[in-house]
């Protein structure tokens, strides 16, 4: 997969991701790698970046085996931003995939 699709969707990729639940890092690179190959520490400066625009806030959860985990939840904004680049993100899609089409017609 192009890196530069990816770098342009994984802030609502990670945004989506918090809607229904908090996660904490690891989790959410599992979570995302099981769709598309990110490295291990891609996402921290995105959710370093989430946090400071305040779209996330933190918390920290005694693992029982080792250090705390840091979870993420989203806030207000930050949903408000997730609906913002979804609508964002079908519109993009929805004009790619109709000059796509038009290409595949107009060659056959």
């Amino acid at each position: 997969m192009n890196a530069q699709y990816k770098k342009g969707a994984l802030e609502i990729c990670v945004l989506s991701q918090l809607v229904c639940e908090d996660r904490y890092g690891y989790e959410l690179t599992e979570n995302i790698s099981k769709t598309m190959t990110i490295a291990g520490g891609t996402l921290y400066p995105i959710l370093r970046k989430l946090k400071e625009d305040e779209f996330v806030t933190t918390y920290l959860v005694d693992s029982g085996a080792g250090p705390a985990r840091k979870y993420y939840r989203l806030t207000q904004k930050g949903r408000a931003r997730q609906i913002q680049l979804k609508e964002e993100w079908e519109e993009f899609t929805h004009a790619v995939q109709s000059l796509i089409e038009v290409e595949a017609s107009e060659t056959v």
